[in-house]
């Protein structure tokens, strides 16, 4: 019987169990250039016998203009490319796996996290309802996003090659692959949601329209890298950072068929809210999560299937026992980084301290205990 502890090989990736460390940001990557602390974090989660079987990096901006929120680390330079491989070697010397989460905020950001204090990008000029981090003097203060700007059709080419590129330089920082992230709300999952995304061009109004953006993205990603190496990151009804549509469940199957040729090694899913309730609704009806699976399985995709929010040990194993195949926990590996052997002895749980999620150095972060 499959359980959290059962090996598991998914394209290029052998995971010696199904534990997934899901993507957390944390605001500790000044300049975004990742620091040797970050190693640490990360290499303290990466024993497969107690950490994950899998690490998902914190989400990591493609570009400059990707960037939405203070001390986010980046991938679009040689010096950042560098910098990550302690993070890559320390993981691999504990015998873990970890891949990079690629990241364009679009709207979400501020125009002092932009480039020469421009206007954030989005699909269409529609301000986000929702908040970033700023940190001013070490300490992170939450403000209204800037209003952004309407990205030209010419522009489009660009944001598809900052993602290969940002690929390309995962691989060449050491990682095992990329996620890409097209959830959240973020620039991806903007395109594809009619609540952000009001274009009459070729990348809006059908669905087949909104979609074209991430399906472009996912080919040239997994071009550059091989789809074996390639990883997705959906959340079909979640409200985050103003997320909305009103037709979720005709949009996803779409883009989980476009999605099946391409040979990815897995698909992430947050069910529900992010974060939050895991029946949110968005719609006239609530999510069919087994109906998405069996449109992406009828049309041949073979990627493991990743679930993701409010997972404990019995829900977990519930899930995998109706057919996912990896389960993401996020905040539980903030404050355990030995999250995988608690779970196997039914072990308490560190609790954690909100107030050191973002921003600051070791506290909150690498000082976390593990079992004796």
């Amino acid at each position: 019987m499959t359980t959290l502890f059962s090996p598991l090989q998914t394209g290029t990736l052998s995971l010696s169990n199904r534990v997934v460390m899901a993507p957390l940001t944390r605001n500790r990557a000044p300049g975004a250039l990742p620091t040797p602390l970050m190693a640490t974090y990360y290499t303290q989660r990466a024993d497969p016998k107690n950490g994950a079987g899998l690490i998902i990096t914190e989400a990591t901006a493609i570009s400059h203009q990707g960037q939405g929120y203070a001390d986010v680390p980046g991938i679009w330079s040689d010096a950042q490319v560098q910098a990550w491989k302690a993070t890559t070697a320390g993981v691999h010397a504990a015998g873990g796996k970890i891949v990079m989460q690629l990241w364009h905020v679009g709207r979400v950001s501020h125009v002092e996290l932009q480039p020469g204090g421009q206007a954030p990008v989005a699909p269409s000029a529609i301000t986000a309802k929702t908040k970033t981090v700023l940190i001013k003097d070490g300490v992170p203060s939450f403000v209204e996003t800037s209003a952004p700007r309407a990205l030209e059709l010419s522009e489009l080419p660009g944001i598809v090659a900052d993602y290969r590129r940002a690929a390309r330089n995962a691989i060449a920082a050491g990682f095992d692959g990329v996620e890409v992230h097209g959830a959240n709300g973020y620039l991806l999952d903007q395109f594809l949601r009619s609540g952000s995304n009001h274009r009459t061009d070729a990348y809006g109004g059908a669905i087949a329209n909104r979609a074209r953006l991430l399906i472009e993205v996912m080919q040239a990603v997994t071009d550059e890298i091989g789809g074996g190496k390639v990883g997705l990151r959906l959340s079909p009804v979640t409200p985050a950072n103003d997320a909305a549509d009103p037709q979720p469940q005709a949009l996803f199957e779409y883009v989980v068929r476009q999605l099946a040729p391409l040979g990815l090694a897995y698909l992430h899913f947050i069910e529900g809210s992010t974060g939050g309730p895991r029946d949110y609704v968005q719609g006239d009806a609530p999510f069919d999560y087994a109906a998405l699976r069996q449109a992406y399985r009828h049309a041949g995709g073979q990627a493991a299937w990743m679930v993701n929010n409010a997972y404990d040990r019995a829900l977990a194993d519930q899930s995998l026992a109706e057919g996912a195949d990896l389960v993401a926990f996020g905040r539980p590996f903030i404050s355990n980084p030995d999250l995988t052997r608690r779970l196997r002895e039914n072990a308490e749980l560190n609790a954690s301290d909100r107030m050191t999620y973002y921003g600051g150095g070791a506290k909150g972060y690498t000082d976390y205990p593990a079992l004796a």
